[in-house]
């Protein structure tokens, strides 16, 4: 079972985005030593926008990867009909 890849991403974005807005407002009061975590928020929202515009190209080119393997395992023509009906071998190019 597949699920939309956009909604998990956005709403892990938007929970980063959340953490940093509160850790802003807080400002001053935010400890000397805990002031890190906005960092970490900032990663979080870049990795998160990153992933929904990244999702979609690597979706597409797997699809399109999927494609080109099925086109070169596809069966392959009966050698009778290549002979044709005489057993010879089909001439190609000119003489």
């Amino acid at each position: 079972m597949e699920i939309d890849y956009r909604i998990p991403t956005a709403l892990g974005s938007l929970g980063w985005t959340v953490a940093l807005v509160v850790l802003l407002a807080l400002g001053d009061r935010l400890p000397e030593q805990d002031r890190w975590w906005i960092w970490v928020c900032v990663t979080g929202l870049g990795l998160g926008i990153f992933a929904y515009f990244y999702i979609p190209w690597l979706l597409r080119r797997r699809d399109k990867a999927e494609g080109h393997h099925a086109a070169q395992h596809e069966p392959e023509t009966d050698d009778a009909e290549e002979e044709g009906e005489t057993g010879e071998e089909p001439k190609h190019g000119s003489q």
